[in-house]
């Protein structure tokens, strides 16, 4: 195996199978699941859909309120 930087490359952290996973499309929309095994990766969230929502209850990182048909 070649090591390759991952290092400025832009991908989504997914769910397979109760698994997270690190997707990453080409310029032709195939894509690649990497597994994770980085302990401490950093992560940059810059998907206008994204928002936190926190209660007594739970904490949770979910799409926007007008998708999820919250008003």
């Amino acid at each position: 195996m070649k090591p390759i930087s991952a290092r400025g490359v832009t991908g989504h952290l997914i769910s397979v199978q109760d698994k997270i996973m690190f997707r990453v499309y080409d310029q032709d929309h195939n894509f690649t699941d990497y597994d994770i095994h980085h302990s401490d990766l950093e992560v940059t969230v810059t998907d206008p859909d994204a928002f936190f929502y926190r209660d007594e209850f739970t904490d949770r990182l979910d799409h926007g309120p007008d998708t999820l048909g919250i008003k």
